[in-house]
């Protein structure tokens, strides 16, 4: 029992090491209280901007702020949705730039593999402590584990082999949940702003049939009216939708990419050991 105490401490060290770098990605906890925000926020742009008397002459709208307006209560939940997409990308760009780290990760990743094939952990370690980020806390774990299993003379081969890719995956695995927070919400607003300006389409166009039906001559006001929510809505709703895809799709390629840089660095680290040991 006392000779595994030293193998268990600086496999408590590394795995707090990449807890800890992993909580240092920024990011947006509690994205409900993002949505509740944007809300606020949308209602008084509709109140107080959109609906100011400035943008009316005797009851009509005579810009496109008060055209928004007559969108009707619509409006504000597709305003909600399309702010919360902007807020969830400007949150996921930050996140995104402080897993990356300070540094160029191509340039990272062939440093990091040339000191390996110089068996220089030491100099791998400076690269990991000046980049930084989810790639060079991934590294870091494992290069510590690299360590651990050099001087480990109790296991086999194999079996020190297994554990380094092990740490590799435990590693990735604390820094995936920070990388991909808060984009399924974002990829919900894909098709939650398209149907929600769908719904707002058609009660703008059961206004303005409605206005036709009206015995006699149909109401300019009432026809106007509901086909300006139609197209308003359209609008707003076609707006979400295609950002929420630029965005979602634009942050998961950059996540796949630092992926893959962990994968193929993660892969070099445990090729390496097995090559020289």
């Amino acid at each position: 029992m006392e000779a595994q105490k030293p193998t268990q401490q600086p496999q408590a060290k590394a795995a707090n090491k990449a807890a800890k770098t992993g909580s240092n990605v920024s990011g947006i906890k509690n994205a409900f209280l993002v949505i509740i925000a944007c809300f606020v926020v949308a209602v008084c742009l509709f109140i107080f901007w959109f609906g100011a008397d400035i943008h009316f002459e005797e009851g009509h709208p005579i810009d496109i702020w008060g055209t928004i307006y007559k969108g009707g209560f619509i409006v504000p939940i597709l305003q909600t949705l399309f702010l919360t997409v902007i807020v969830l990308s400007v949150e996921r760009y930050i996140a995104m730039k402080t897993a990356k780290g300070k540094g160029n990760i191509t340039k990272f990743v062939a440093g990091v593999k040339s000191c390996l094939q110089k068996n220089d952990i030491a100099g791998a370690k400076k690269l990991c402590a000046a980049q930084k980020g989810s790639v060079a806390a991934v590294v870091a774990a494992a290069l510590v584990k690299y360590e651990e299993m050099d001087k480990n003379t109790e296991l086999t081969k194999e079996q020190k082999v297994a554990m380094l890719q092990k740490e590799v995956e435990e590693a990735t695995a604390l820094e995936m949940p920070a990388l991909q927070q808060n984009l399924p919400i974002v990829a919900t607003m894909t098709t939650l702003g398209t149907l929600v300006g769908l719904l707002g389409t058609v009660m703008g166009m059961i206004k303005s049939f409605q206005a036709l039906a009206q015995s006699g001559a149909p109401d300019p006001t009432e026809l106007s009216t509901g086909i300006s929510e139609a197209l308003i809505n359209t609008a707003f709703g076609i707006a979400t939708g295609a950002f929420a895809v630029i965005s979602y799709n634009f942050y998961t390629n950059k996540i796949d990419n630092l992926t893959y840089a962990i994968d193929e660095i993660g892969f070099s680290i445990v090729q390496t050991f097995a090559a020289t040991h």
